[in-house]
């Protein structure tokens, strides 16, 4: 039976999964396939599951990499600390499926990270958004001793910022700007996150974890200022690989 892989999330025009698995999976002659499971609602899951039998693993991206915790048999204990899930391995107990869920963003943004951020360089980072992904960013500048500050559309939390109340001085202090937010993905390539890009100079380094389009607005503003810039292209690519690792211990 040929095996199935696939992502689930809501939208998947912006993804390059399937390409990147497809191709593989033809390089290296496996019977496999790689398929795109726009979900309209993670209450779909269970559906997916069950009337997919020949489904091996799973990807999962925005905006469904916390709420699809709740519906795994056992999480990795690196993902539990993180508190979201981006790969999922689904082995077949008995005729029932059993889901285990990891998180291999962590592991690219940290690769990504280190190619930009020398060690023991004393820098701060401005951390923009709060979902799944920014989850996995916060785990690994935690891990690197990278002191961080989240900015949010509400004050969620009380250290965490509104995008109106980013000063000049919050820019000057926070060198390392990064964005995991899917503002600026297509097809909305002519957004950006609202922040003063006026204050951006050529000691910030911006990280956009956006690869679709290559070069996000965002990273386009910065760079125009002089920072040095990097798209989530590496972070995807490793993230995957990491995800096929997982997929062929099953």
């Amino acid at each position: 039976m040929t095996k199935l892989f696939g992502l689930i999330g809501y939208p998947l025009t912006h993804s390059y999964s399937k390409k990147l698995f497809t191709e593989k999976f033809e390089k290296l002659k496996i019977d496999a396939q790689y398929e795109l499971f726009p979900l309209g609602s993670i209450k779909e899951f269970p559906a997916l599951i069950e009337n997919n039998p020949e489904l091996t693993g799973l990807n999962v991206t925005i905006p469904y990499k916390q709420e699809v915790m709740t519906y795994l048999h056992e999480i990795d204990f690196a993902a539990k600390m993180i508190g979201a899930v981006n790969t999922i391995s689904i082995k077949r107990i008995k005729g029932k499926p059993f889901l285990k869920g990891y998180n291999t963003d962590a592991y690219g943004f940290e690769q990504t990270l280190i190619s930009l951020v020398k060690p023991d360089t004393k820098i701060k980072a401005l951390l923009l958004g709060a979902g799944g992904a920014a989850r996995a960013v916060r785990y690994i500048l935690r891990k690197n001793g990278i002191p961080f500050r989240s900015v949010g559309r509400h004050n969620l939390k009380t250290d965490q910022l509104i995008y109106g109340l980013i000063t000049p001085s919050i820019i000057d202090q926070y060198k390392l700007i990064i964005n995991t937010t899917p503002v600026g993905m297509y097809p909305s390539i002519d957004t950006a996150p609202d922040i003063p890009f006026q204050y951006i100079g050529n000691e910030h380094i911006l990280i956009d974890l956006i690869y679709n389009p290559e070069e996000t607005l965002f990273l386009k503003n910065g760079k125009e200022k002089g920072a040095l810039t990097a798209n989530g292209a590496k972070m995807f690519v490793l993230q995957a690989e990491e995800a096929w690792k997982i997929w062929q211990k099953i």
